[in-house]
């Protein structure tokens, strides 16, 4: 790893640990975005504000025209309680960094830090600093402001930590890296009345039930099955009380695929399930699509060029170019749709993105930062 970024480790770890403990989900990642600002300044490089709400953006020239590359951290926590017992653990309720979005700010601004002391002999590098990733809108909203306009890239890059991997491994691969996704909204209007009484109801926490185990066969009985396809149902609501049928039920879940043809077929079998159900039961049910990302694509050069820069910081044995894609998002894609770039997953151990024990590996970020580095290098040609 780069040796200056090595000795600044312990300041970086203690800003990933205030991240930490003070997280803040989409769109209010207002202390975040302060933090990020008022420290890229104090490394002298421009700072652009106000894209996507909390969204930033610095800018590092260099001394001559050239490409420019950029390199994207997410700053978003999730809406879920943390079970860490750290000392550093969320001091914020139902608020968490449990997805290393903190580990990912900082990889960066220790990358701007070297990057600001040692800028490219030609080109520039836009470092972007993305709200809201979680809920797949941060980056579409940094579009819609202009991003891309106001700052123009050759290529863009995104590192992401995954407890998949070994530690000390990096993993990129060309084409699909992750699968797109749909979240849907399923609404069931119905009659409510006395548990006594069913018949006197149409019973919407019924279809709701029966909903749930026909969408779990969706995949299973209308997609190729060499196309791969994952819907999951996260979320079924209904009712107040034991003895009372509701009125109303909602479910939510998601769709991931690789391919839109086989995206299209899922949700015209969710609608027809609705359809169905609605005519058998009397309810009425509607169906939405509240969010949609589509997959990460990764540009086979960019891709190249990513591992090539991984294996100069951890060894080319320790960077796997052959993995399968993931079923995970990332509106990453929506820049990837912009940009030809690459989405890098660097290994750690512990727990899984998303449980509540889930804690970024500090020893990543210098690390991490370092691959940054190295990459902007290469396709600069960067004093390094």
């Amino acid at each position: 790893m780069l040796q200056d970024i090595a000795d600044f480790a312990p300041t970086l770890e203690a800003w990933r640990r205030d991240l930490h403990a003070h997280p803040e989900i989409a769109f209010q990642e207002f202390r975040t975005s302060d933090f990020v600002a008022k420290t890229l300044a104090s490394f002298g490089i421009e700072v652009h504000r106000g894209l996507g709400g909390t969204g930033l953006v610095g800018v590092i020239k260099g001394a001559a025209e050239g490409p420019t590359i950029g390199l994207r951290a997410d700053m978003d926590a999730l809406p879920m309680e943390e079970d860490t017992g750290l000392d550093y653990r969320s001091t914020t309720k139902n608020q968490f960094h449990g997805c290393g979005h903190d580990g990912h700010t900082v990889m960066l601004l220790a990358a701007a830090r070297h990057l600001a002391a040692n800028p490219p002999k030609r080109g520039k590098v836009h470092l972007i600093f993305q709200p809201a990733e979680e809920i797949g809108q941060g980056a579409e909203r940094m579009i819609a402001d202009g991003l891309f306009e106001r700052f123009p890239c050759s290529e863009v890059y995104a590192l992401h930590t995954i407890p998949l991997y070994e530690e000390g491994t990096a993993a990129v691969r060309p084409g699909p890296t992750l699968s797109g996704t749909t979240v849907f909204e399923i609404t069931i209007k119905g009659k409510g009345g006395h548990g006594a009484a069913p018949h006197t109801t149409n019973d919407p926490l019924q279809v709701a039930a029966r909903l749930a185990i026909e969408i779990s066969s969706v995949v299973g009985r209308h997609v190729d099955p060499m196309q791969p396809a994952v819907i999951s149902l996260g979320r079924l609501v209904a009712g107040t009380a034991s003895n009372i049928i509701p009125d109303s039920a909602e479910l939510s879940g998601t769709i991931r695929t690789y391919n839109a043809e086989t995206e299209a077929r899922i949700i015209d079998k969710l609608d027809a399930a609705c359809r169905g159900m609605a005519l058998m039961s009397g309810c009425t049910i509607t169906c939405e699509k509240k969010a949609s990302c589509p997959p990460c694509l990764n540009d086979p050069r960019a891709a190249a060029a990513a591992a090539a820069a991984a294996g100069t910081v951890l060894g080319e044995a320790n960077v796997q170019t052959d993995l399968t894609a993931l079923p995970f998002s990332d509106d990453f894609a929506l820049m990837l749709r912009q940009w030809p770039g690459a989405y890098i997953f660097l290994g750690q151990p512990g727990a899984m993105c998303h449980h509540p024990t889930f804690d970024f590996d500090d020893r990543l970020l210098p690390l991490g930062a370092s691959i940054l580095c190295r990459l902007v290098e290469r396709q600069t040609g960067a004093n390094a």
